[in-house]
């Protein structure tokens, strides 16, 4: 590893020392300077653009340019004549300042070559063919290379560290809610501009009286030719393993007309390259934002679905199919439709060997060993459907609806040093359909309405079953002699005289929920509006359950459990719970712009009603709340601002926090709610900066939280063994949490510079076995990075994470530290090959035991006849090194966790594509 960086480090500089430097002034004919000019710099000899350059608020221009070469250099603005000038470099840095003259008769400015990068108002738009090298296939691998713009580990796009929600194709929605799907699916040859619009506001009417400046959306160009054809790929391969034969199948299918689109991907592969996985597809929104999510009110109606599916990255066996479709349609210029179809299928299997150790001795819990082996079943569906209704600016009428049905399953063999051998079967079949209805109108020039409504059905149906063994001849004997599970399966009131308990629970949650707003926004002036809102929040939840066993003879036992609260009432194995939640409000926000300022105070008024009815037995809490926020934007410059924002939240649980019967989470732990649970309340400050200065080619992007909560939901736990047991309060001990992170990036010639930097800080209070237990977890990472941009030589990525946590319970406290360097490489040769390989190395310490490390090793090799060709042959290695595992190392509030996930062996595939 230290013998690749050394080597990518002298190739960096071998291409880099042969360069000077030209900079200056770019000013019009009175000598003022002109911010936003162009500044393009041409290879005389190849016609080739060899830099570029735009000017900052003080007119300067910066220019990296070969040595001993004659260019021809391009000065240009909008309004003004094109200046263009021959220009020899020497062996020094050049001082040269450009005018440009007036032109009134000049609507555009006509350029030799395409700007890589240009801003006009809030949007970016990067030339894709400017940072191309070649070795692109996808749109991932563009982004990559443009300035300001990230994918992160999660494979989401961002841009000065916000998260890219939606992503449209020549101005239309792709799979709206999600950007993998495109990141991942659009081929890099079609993309001609990638726009990134800033303060982005789906609704005309009100981008001048709302705060937008945390939404970004990308629109991606496509090519011209693209357009009334059909465009994309077909990939298919197949490969050897160790003990199975490999196959893959994926076609994607794109086709764009000013009228309609469709696009079409489908994937059908067991090698571990799914197009969307199960979690991708759990948080795909589909584009759909609650009404009330800036009211201060939030409402977790929970997911009680399989939400704990392995990421991919954690399975042995992988195998997966893909169906999906996306289309829009415009009949006419006021009618939008469009739409998505997905359907996706999943099975892995799965093993991980795990060691929980107890921090505290006097908590009385035995440590734990475990291996588990499992296997996952997913198949799920997603459908949606959008109108957009726009007869003139003053209107606009939004519906959407969406669909959502899956059938997961889990089985898994846990084999405990403390409780022996479990066999676990989790299934779950749920369903929701969302819709989504707005209504914007315009009444005049100082009167604008909103009509936001959205109406959320949910039904969920888990079920799990639990085989344990048991030995019924030592019930009676000493607690220390008897089985792990005894004393809870006596507490639960099952049937003991059994060679195994086979322990069942049904579960129901039906949840419906209304939340809808109206807006009226009153423009006082160009600088200042009024906005009074009216909204609600109504909901109802229905939660059944019931914890029932199976005899050894096959009969149906129902137990009655002896186990007790805190307060001494016996609980029961069944939940009937109905909770109702509403929330009424009114807010009020003055928005006003002065100099570089933007403060928009507000409040916001609520009248909350919950009740929830437990056999028969209704508890209320009805009150009234004032929740204050605050916002003030500064604009330093065009693309440089700071945003200090203040709100308070009231958050509420869903009804499963407040049934008291008993839950099965799993057999190892089990839960009951309490009626009689209130709200939380938190006080949340955020600090973010951003700059985006093209003239020196550097990013700068840093933000800060502080939360402090109050009346925060906590446990109360309580360990038989290593079966817990746990039930809910509101703790009168304020949790706190604080999170900084920043980041700067700079361009130095072909080598882009990034450090990367996160600060995390978290309190928490809790009660573990009847004591008060506080958790302080402090982390911090940094993470520096060097790229190389070339457009004909190999490209290089040197990356470097170190992190540290640290843990105090108290009277004991634990430290991890992580070191992982990688290197990404890709080449383009001989204008046929393309070469790419990525290595990853990461330790980690625990500083009690040897450190433990694992490394990752991909490579892949292709061939094509030039950059036009349809045809593409590949050769394609993940895992190279074969290993069989990776560690992982972790600290909760009372204990330390560390464990062996093991991973898909070595696969090499050889794969043909064919490009349309």
């Amino acid at each position: 590893m230290k013998n690749i960086c050394i080597l990518a480090l002298l190739l960096v500089t071998s291409f880099t020392s042969a360069q000077i430097t030209v900079q200056g002034i770019v000013k019009d004919s009175i000598g003022s300077p002109l911010e936003l000019a162009n500044v393009i710099a041409i290879n005389k000899a190849t016609k080739a653009m060899a830099s570029y350059a735009i000017s900052n608020d003080k007119g300067r221009f910066k220019l990296d340019l070969d040595k001993n070469t004659t260019y021809t250099v391009q000065v240009s603005y909008i309004g003004m004549k094109t200046l263009s000038e021959e220009l020899t470099t020497k062996e020094d840095n050049i001082a040269k300042d450009y005018t440009l003259q007036y032109d009134n008769a000049l609507d555009a400015v006509e350029l030799t070559y395409e700007m890589p990068v240009t801003i006009k108002g809030d949007t970016l738009v990067y030339n894709a063919d400017s940072f191309k090298d070649g070795s692109e296939r996808k749109l991932e691998d563009v982004l990559k290379k443009l300035p300001g713009v990230e994918i992160n580990d999660d494979g989401q796009i961002e841009v000065e560290g916000k998260v890219v929600n939606k992503l449209m194709v020549n101005g239309k929605d792709f799979f709206d809610g999600d950007s993998k799907l495109a990141t991942k699916n659009i081929p890099s040859n079609a993309v001609d501009k990638v726009q990134v619009l800033r303060n982005y506001s789906e609704v005309g009417q009100l981008r001048g009286v709302q705060n937008n400046q945390d939404n970004v959306a990308i629109n991606i160009k496509l090519k011209e030719g693209k357009e009334n054809f059909w465009f994309g790929d077909v990939t298919a391969g197949t490969g050897v393993a160790t003990d199975d034969e490999l196959y893959l199948f994926q076609p994607k299918l794109f086709y764009y007309s000013p009228k309609y689109s469709i696009n079409v991907i489908g994937d059908l592969n067991n090698i571990g390259e799914p197009a969307l996985t199960n979690r991708d597809l759990r948080n795909f929104g589909g584009g759909f934002r609650l009404p009330s999510q800036s009211s201060g009110t939030s409402i977790n109606l929970g997911d009680n679905g399989l939400s704990g599916l392995t990421n991919l990255g954690n399975a042995q066996e992988i195998e997966s199919k893909l169906g999906a479709m996306n289309f829009s349609y415009a009949p006419n210029k006021a009618l939008d439709l469009s739409g998505f179809l997905i359907y996706n299928s999943t099975r892995l299997r799965t093993r991980e060997e795990s060691f929980v150790r107890y921090i505290d001795p006097d908590l009385g819990i035995p440590n734990e060993e475990t291996v588990q082996t499992g296997k996952e079943a997913s198949d799920q569906g997603l459908a949606k459907l959008s109108a957009s209704y726009k007869p003139n600016f003053n209107n606009q009428l939004d519906y959407d609806i969406l669909g959502r049905i899956s059938s997961d399953s889990e089985q898994q063999n846990e084999s405990s040093s403390v409780v022996g051998n479990t066999n676990q079967l989790r299934e779950v079949k749920p369903f929701s359909i969302n819709q989504n209805l707005n209504y914007y109108y315009t009444l005049s020039e100082k009167n604008i309405f909103a009509l936001e409504a959205q109406h959320l059905i949910k039904d969920e149906d888990p079920f799990y079953n639990a085989l344990l063994v048991n030995d019924p001849t030592n019930n009676n004997d000493a607690p220390q002699d008897q089985d792990a599970f005894d004393n809870t399966a006596l507490a639960l009131g099952l049937n003991r005289d059994q060679f195994g308990y086979n322990l069942n629970q049904d579960r129901r949650i039906k949840s419906n929920q209304l939340d809808a707003k109206l807006d009226y926004y009153y423009i006082l002036n160009k600088k200042s509006n009024i906005n009074l809102t009216l909204g609600t929040i109504l909901s109802n939840q229905k939660f059944n359950s019931n914890i029932f066993q199976f005899l050894d003879d096959g009969s149906f036992f129902d137990p009655v459990a002896t186990l007790l609260d805190d307060d001494g009432n016996l609980l029961s194995n069944e939940n009937d719970t109905e909770y109702n939640f509403s929330d009424v409000y009114l807010g009020f926000r003055y928005r006003l712009k002065t100099g570089k300022f933007t403060i928009t105070p507000g409040f916001s008024l609520h009248s909350y009603g919950n009740k929830n009815t437990q056999f028969g037995v209704e508890y209320k809490d009805n009150f009234f709340r004032v929740m204050p926020e605050f916002e003030t934007l500064i604009q330093f410059k065009k693309s440089e601002s700071l945003t200090f924002t203040y709100n308070m939240t009231n958050a509420f649980t869903d009804v499963t926090s407040l049934a008291e019967g008993l839950v099965l989470n799993s057999f190892s732990s089990i839960g009951y709610g309490n009626p009689e649970l209130q709200n939380s309340l938190s006080h949340n400050l955020s600090l973010r900066y951003f700059s985006f200065n093209l003239f020196n080619y550097t990013n700068v992007f840093a933000f800060a939280n502080y939360s402090k909560n109050i009346d925060q939901i906590r446990s109360t736990t309580n360990f038989d063994n290593v079966i817990r047991t746990s039930s809910y309060f509101n703790s009168n001990f304020a949790d706190e949490s604080a999170n900084v992170f920043g980041r700067v990036e700079r361009t130095f010639k072909k080598i882009r510079a990034r450090l990367g930097a996160r600060f995390s800080y978290a309190k928490q209070n809790q009660f573990v076995q009847g004591r008060k237990t506080v958790s302080e977890s402090f982390s911090h990472s940094y993470t520096p990075e060097l790229r190389t941009n070339f457009r004909k030589a190999p490209n290089v990525r040197l990356r470097y994470t170190y992190s540290i946590t640290n843990n105090d319970q108290g009277s004991t406290s634990t430290e991890f530290v992580t070191n992982s360097p990688s290197v990404e490489f890709d080449a383009y040769l001989w204008d046929s090959l393309t070469l790419r390989t990525d290595y990853t190395y990461t330790n980690q310490d625990d500083g009690v035991r040897p450190s433990q490390s694992f490394q990752t090793w991909d490579a892949s090799l292709a061939y094509r006849k030039n950059k036009d060709a349809n045809w593409e042959f590949e050769v394609k290695a993940t895992n190279l090194l074969d290993i069989d595992s990776k560690v992982n190392n972790s600290a909760g509030n009372i204990s330390v966790f560390s464990s062996e996930t093991f991973i898909q062996p070595r696969f090499v595939t050889f794969r043909v594509i064919y490009s349309l």
